[in-house]
């Protein structure tokens, strides 16, 4: 009998290290399972506010809403266009020409970028103009010959391929015939 309680004592404490292994083991598992599910619904809300936030810029990036903000900041649509085609020698493609309005165009009341003031925060106060906006609209440099290309610019020693000068609606193909 002498052989045997040693024997049973120690099948007897495996057994319970083994029980509580496996409760400790349990456990963790479940902590893991909780932050899991935590963290899951964080990445959900998150994604949420992102789509949102997306959804407002792609909003306000629309043309529509781009035109009506620059009509309400005074600015009027450009006239004829022109490009700078760097690799070909700097050549002129097209006509440059002023914006058509009637003068004197009249100074925005809007600001130009709106601050959403954060709760508590002071909304800082409105810049007053330093001069008034003269009655005549201001000499436009002459353009240069359609011949003679027009000095580097910054943007064009950058590595761009084609300039533009004026905003774009329809680019005019001028290429030469051929293929290289």
């Amino acid at each position: 009998m002498r052989g045997r309680t040693p024997f049973a004592v120690l099948v007897v404490v495996l057994l319970a290290a083994g029980l509580l292994g496996l409760l400790a083991l349990n456990t963790a598992l479940n902590e893991g399972s909780f932050e899991l599910s935590r963290l899951q619904k964080q990445t959900t809300k998150a994604t949420d506010e992102q789509q949102s936030l997306q959804h407002e810029i792609d909003q306000s990036s629309a043309p529509d809403a781009l035109a009506k903000r620059a009509a309400e900041l005074g600015m009027v649509p450009a006239g004829g266009m022109a490009f700078l085609d760097v690799p070909n020698g700097g050549k002129v493609i097209g006509t440059p020409g002023p914006a058509q309005d009637s003068p004197p165009v009249k100074k925005s009341s809007v600001e130009p970028w709106p601050v959403k003031a954060s709760p508590g925060a002071q909304s800082p106060a409105p810049a007053q103009p330093s001069a008034q906006p003269s009655a005549s609209p201001s000499p436009q440099p002459p353009a240069p010959p359609t011949g003679q290309a027009p000095p580097p610019t910054p943007a064009a020693s950058a590595g761009d391929s084609v300039i533009q000068l004026n905003p774009v609606t329809s680019a005019p193909a001028q290429h030469g015939g051929g293929t290289r």
